[in-house]
């Protein structure tokens, strides 16, 4: 009897071995088995003098421990992920409470005191202008606040009209304009929120859950803490 079996054992494993390359469905302990009840079958029927090579079967099961060990470092990989997830969880909870500063334009004013705001700029600029509306669009103050290095920055508002009358309370909008010797500088309006508290989105993404003019957001999202 030629080695019939051994080539119809090692034909197996490669087949079994792509398969799960492509499918979760068989596990590298499914291989390991199958490989077993092969080996013993091809013992108890191969040729005296013709038995199998020794070489073809250590590589097809070093073949078979290399998928157990990715199946290994598959599991560890999940293991690490959600620790990390847990760890920013737990950075996160310790926002809550504390106001940020994220991309928006929206101020408050309450009992004469308005919320902060913020920018943030794409380069130096010598010259920069916030103009504040009302919900109806008109223009309620205009602060010049002067030259500011490329980054984030806080502002802040004292509530007052151009007129110097204390603006009412309500939601108010503020748009930036920035130059650098007279061209033009990207500027971001930043508006604030108070975090409120922490929760995970369908991907287990951590999401900051924020007050009234901003309903949530990731921590990249954060650009100052105050």
């Amino acid at each position: 009897m030629t080695n019939t079996i051994s080539s119809s054992v090692l034909s197996s494993m490669n087949t079994s071995t792509t398969t799960t390359s492509t499918s979760t469905a068989t596990t590298a302990d499914d291989l390991q088995s199958q490989f077993l009840t092969l080996l013993v079958t091809e013992l108890q029927n191969q040729d005296p003098s013709e038995p199998m090579d020794n070489t073809e079967m250590v590589s097809q099961l070093a073949q078979i421990n290399m998928i157990s060990g990715i199946t290994d470092l598959g599991d560890t990989l999940d293991s690490i992920s959600g620790q990390i997830d847990t760890s920013q969880a737990l950075q996160a909870s310790a926002l809550v409470g504390k106001g940020v500063l994220v991309d928006g334009d929206s101020i408050t004013v309450s009992g004469g005191s308005a919320t902060a705001y913020g920018v943030n700029l794409d380069g130096d600029a010598d010259t920069v202008t916030a103009t504040i509306t009302d919900s109806s669009g008109n223009v309620v103050r205009t602060i010049d606040v002067g030259a500011l290095d490329e980054g984030v920055h806080s502002l802040s508002w004292d509530g007052l009209a151009d007129d110097g009358t204390t603006a009412p309370d309500g939601d108010y909008t503020v748009s930036i304009s920035a130059t650098e010797d007279g061209s033009a500088v990207t500027a971001t309006a930043l508006n604030y929120a108070l975090v409120s508290g922490v929760s995970t989105d369908d991907s287990s993404a951590v999401v900051l859950e924020l007050g009234a003019n901003t309903d949530s957001a990731s921590l990249s999202d954060i650009r100052l803490l105050l």
